[in-house]
């Protein structure tokens, strides 16, 4: 994963057009839009667009996420961008969770053709993914205790989110608790994501699950979802705005744990079979897991389950956007379909145990 991938098929100058007079309507008709642009390094799913708006004295960067259009070949089946918005409120408010200010959330997709939101930006450097962070640049070429700086400011950030008081009414918004539900969930993306096309390489991961669930898989908490660096803005090596809230939940904490950990890995992965050193001693799972529990007095149990689980998870996802990939003749259609699982080999190694 080396090359940008498509994200939409909007025009920006038509986008530019349609924004200033969405905002007009909700700010007034002085407001205006300038410098809009679309990000370069991360982001496969939501549309996302960068914006200035000027409206009376006031002067903001913002930010606008946008559910993809069908012809757009959108990575999940369906965005709650109304759920996003609340979750970064929530976020922010009862975990003190820098995640972005909202600011507004517009349903109605006539507008923009589809609903979305808005938010403040933040300055910050985020370690890309394309060309992932592990194979050079400020992150992996920083002194060994910035590195280590960064990731237990990171695991504190689950470790906050997962600690918030909220009430069993607010949980609930967000959708069903539990890893059952949370397995079932994913096996129906799995079959939503691929049709008729059946990936054997994730099939046996989820027979795996089966073969290997917890006794007891803990107390639910809300779950950040996609919980990784590449969603994360630094300064200083100190997150400073928490992003990307489309994959939230309420399940176990090592949901989380074991994305940030994984995600980690599949960089790493890509980086050594290039035959680049990357950062073999960033993420490891005994020093994340023993952050953790030093901020939550929690011990994260059963991570071979959970690891499996991440695995499969990015699997499934980036089957998905391969076949966007497909789609728009960016790349051709594999004679194995597991070779649309860029990490099988990892699966397939996680297998054995």
């Amino acid at each position: 994963m080396t090359e940008q991938m498509r994200t939409s098929t909007r025009d920006l100058d038509e986008l530019r057009e349609r924004v200033t007079i969405w905002l007009r309507g909700r700010v007034g008709h002085d407001a205006s839009v300038s410098e809009l642009s679309r990000p370069t390094s991360n982001g496969m799913s939501s549309e996302t667009v960068f914006f200035t708006a000027t409206w009376g004295e006031e002067r903001t960067r913002c930010v606008a996420r946008l559910a993809p259009t069908g012809e757009a070949v959108p990575v999940f089946p369906s965005y709650d961008l109304r759920a996003q918005f609340d979750v970064m409120r929530l976020a922010r408010q009862k975990a003190g969770i820098p995640a972005p200010r909202a600011l507004w959330f517009e349903p109605d997709p006539g507008p923009l053709g589809t609903p979305f939101f808005v938010m403040e930006q933040a300055e910050g450097e985020v370690p890309p993914d394309v060309m992932p962070y592990t194979f050079g640049g400020w992150l992996c070429d920083a002194p060994p205790e910035d590195q280590r700086r960064l990731q237990d400011a990171s695991v504190g950030i689950l470790a906050a989110l997962h600690r918030a008081p909220l009430s069993p009414h607010e949980l609930s918004a967000i959708g069903t608790g539990g890893l059952r539900a949370h397995v079932e969930a994913q096996y129906a993306y799995y079959r939503w994501a691929h049709g008729e096309r059946r990936i054997p390489v994730l099939e046996r991961a989820f027979d795996w699950l089966e073969w290997h669930w917890p006794e007891d898989p803990g107390p639910d908490v809300l779950c950040w979802g996609d919980a990784r660096i590449g969603n994360i803005l630094f300064q200083d090596f100190t997150p400073v705005a928490v992003l990307d809230w489309e994959m939230a939940a309420v399940g176990p904490p090592e949901l989380d744990l074991s994305w940030m950990i994984f995600l980690h890995r599949f960089f790493q992965d890509l980086t050594a079979g290039a035959g680049f050193p990357g950062m073999p001693g960033f993420m490891r799972q005994d020093d994340v897991c023993r952050t953790y529990q030093e901020l939550t007095g929690y011990q994260p149990r059963d991570m071979g389950f959970y690891e499996m689980y991440a695995a499969l998870r990015h699997g499934i996802i980036m089957a998905r956007v391969w076949q966007r990939r497909i789609h728009f003749g960016e790349q051709p259609v594999p004679d194995d379909p597991d070779d649309l699982v860029l990490h099988r080999a990892t699966i397939e190694e996680l297998l054995t145990r």
